[in-house]
């Protein structure tokens, strides 16, 4: 009997060995991009597909019947018919509100030519509903209040594993919701269709844009595009037809993605400004001005690309200029006092200017920093606000949930206090002006720098000196319970500046020390500026690379096609002013790599613009009375 028993376990054993073949999953467990299956192939143009370009991304607007956005289960599913039990859905989204009873489709998985839902993704005002085939009435598991329909883009993780279906916005903190039984892990697709933007219903499709729609075999794709430097834009897979700019067409072809932008020119009245002109520009030639439709009203836009300089000559002021014809001409001059920095902002429709003077209008004046703010009737910039600060160097300006702030890094009062506060402004929408929100105690405070990693914010300040020595800590803060918080101290040397950059998934911080001065009066020039990494394990930054600089007051990140570059104004050695700044370019675990040396003069500052005709860098000087723009030239 156990002879016989054995014999038919290895009959058994064989039969499923050569008859099934070694077990594979159903997929690949690789993402699998549902939206580029429904777009047309290079060579034919598709009826209802038009790339819409909004708020600086573009998406698709799907309209005409639902079958021409569908597609068989079979051409993912190509081991068996089953589809997987653990899995993300990561879709990129932009849609107006809703009605409160209007709902729409993201996709649906419908069984053969019925209306059976098999599984579905579905929105409707303020809530995302996520649906599947149960073995009595369909299972919906409805997450409530998430606001996607705000008409804002927004890329959203939908994770299913187990007994929990888990929800990421725009890297956000996850919210999850328990299911009543564990996702099926035998949902037959045999003869299934994929819809995109619809339950196969012609009056049903979405009605907003979609970026990205990706499913991922396997695992929660959050850790994939989490934390990003945009986590509205955070990309899985995008279409290669929505990271360029569309094939021009010949004269006698149809455009393979008709690349919707109308702009309207009038001589008299303006036109008609609503819902469904929204994103239409109009030139005015009465008023000589251009400008954007936002869904109510025409707003006046500031044309054209700008700079402005802070000049520390008080007599000659400061100037704006405005790129014309392939070069920078003065456009407005500002009176300023030993100006530092400006900062560009937005209000809302508001546009604005800030600067930080380093001294008063009289000696023994109280410094003051001030606020300018564009007139769409005169074409520039009017003073709006005045504030009190302490020999400012630096001004940054952030948003945290809808609130805007202003930081101010007050260096010194009077000529030897460097131990003083530095002030966080909070934007007043009842006043429309800047009120104190928090003080946070610096020394000799340089620069700041406003960056977010997934839901966290953090600000991080350049001290300089403390009274005594230029080695000291900088800080790292986060924001916790409506204010910034101490996170992370880094010894730094005479710290100017701060850059935050994030390469894929990494992020890094990288500081321009401008010189070492201890205690005992010695001083350095030649010293190391440092890049850190955030690591994931330890949850702070920690040295990744140390580059030699000389007396360095600036990093500037900037990429030029799919290469990624750092730029350093060295600016004394101890001797001369006259130095090679350098430019640095990532090469993967060699880290940032010298490419290129520019002779420069007591190099101040780097900036990086694009224009339609190429990139340039633009460097500033405290030796010299010119600015240098340079133009980059690849090979």
């Amino acid at each position: 009997m156990s002879e016989l028993l054995l014999l038919a376990c290895a009959l058994l054993s064989w039969i499923i060995t050569c008859q099934s073949g070694p077990w594979r999953p159903c997929t690949d467990l690789l993402q699998l991009d549902l939206l580029s299956r429904v777009l047309p192939g290079t060579s034919t143009a598709q009826d209802g597909i038009h790339m819409v370009q909004s708020r600086g991304s573009r998406g698709f607007q799907f309209s005409g019947s639902p079958q021409l956005f569908s597609f068989p289960a079979s051409q993912l599913f190509i081991n068996c018919n089953f589809f997987p039990a653990e899995f993300s859905i990561v879709v990129t989204l932009k849609i107006p509100q809703m009605a409160p009873e209007k709902s729409e489709y993201i996709f649906t998985l419908l069984d053969g030519d019925s209306d059976e839902l098999l599984l579905g993704l579905r929105l409707s005002q303020n809530n995302l509903h996520f649906l599947q085939k149960g073995h009595g009435p369909k299972k919906r598991t409805t997450f409530k209040a998430v606001a996607l329909d705000d008409n804002r883009w927004h890329t959203v993780v939908l994770a299913v594993t187990g007994h929990y279906t888990i929800l990421t916005v725009d890297c956000g903190r996850p919210l999850e919701l328990a299911l009543e039984s564990p996702f099926s892990d035998d949902l037959d697709t045999t003869g299934s269709t994929f819809f995109i933007a619809s339950r196969r219903r012609w009056n049903g499709l979405f009605s907003g844009l979609i970026r990205q729609l990706v499913l991922l075999p396997g695992s929660d794709a959050t850790s994939r595009i989490c934390p990003s430097s945009e986590p509205r834009l955070s990309a899985l897979s995008v279409p290669q037809a929505l990271l360029h700019l569309p094939i021009k067409p010949s004269s006698i072809d149809l455009p393979l993605h008709p690349y919707e932008a109308e702009v309207r020119v009038t001589a008299g009245v303006s036109p008609p400004c609503g819902h469904s002109e929204e994103g239409q520009l109009w030139f005015s030639t009465l008023k000589k001005g251009l400008f954007l439709c936002d869904g109510i009203m025409w707003l006046t836009m500031l044309q054209g690309l700008f700079m402005a300089t802070a000049n520390r000559d008080s007599n000659l002021g400061s100037g704006i200029y405005k790129w014309t014809d392939g070069k920078f001409e003065r456009y407005q001059n500002i009176s300023t006092y030993d100006a530092q920095a400006w900062q560009y902002f937005t209000v809302g429709k508001k546009k604005f200017l800030v600067v930080a003077n380093c001294r008063g209008k009289d000696a023994g004046d109280q410094e003051q920093s001030v606020i300018y703010k564009w007139s769409s009737r005169k074409l520039k910039f009017i003073h709006y606000q005045t504030l009190n600060t302490h020999s400012a160097r630096d001004w940054e300006a952030f948003n945290i949930q809808d609130e805007t702030f202003l930081a101010v890094a007050n260096h010194r009062q009077g000529e030897r206090n460097h131990n003083i506060n530095s002030v966080i402004y909070k934007w007043d929408p009842v006043t429309q002006y800047f009120e104190v929100n928090q003080t946070i105690p610096t020394a000799g405070a340089y620069d700041w720098e406003f960056f977010s990693i997934g839901p966290y914010y953090f600000l991080v300040v350049a001290n300089t000196f403390n009274g005594r020595s230029t080695v000291i800590d900088s800080t790292i803060y986060i924001w916790l319970g409506q204010m910034f918080q101490p996170y992370q101290s880094i010894t730094t040397f005479g710290a100017i500046d701060w850059e935050m950059f994030q390469i894929e998934n990494r992020v890094f911080l990288a500081v321009a020390n401008s010189q070492m001065l201890t205690e005992d009066g010695k001083i350095q020039y030649s010293i190391n500026s440092t890049i850190y990494e955030l690591s994931m394990a330890s949850q702070t930054f920690i040295k990744f690379q140390d580059m030699e600089t000389n007396s360095a007051l600036d990093w500037e990140y900037f990429t030029v096609g799919d290469d990624k570059f750092l730029v350093v104004a060295n600016s004394y050695d101890g001797t001369s002013y006259s130095l090679n700044s350098v430019i640095y370019r990532w090469q993967g675990y060699e880290g940032f790599v010298p490419v290129h040396r520019l002779r420069t003069n007591g190099c101040r500052d780097w900036e990086f613009f694009n224009t339609t005709d190429g990139s340039y860098l633009i460097y500033s000087s405290a030796r010299a009375a010119l600015s240098k723009v340079l133009k980059l030239r690849t090979i």
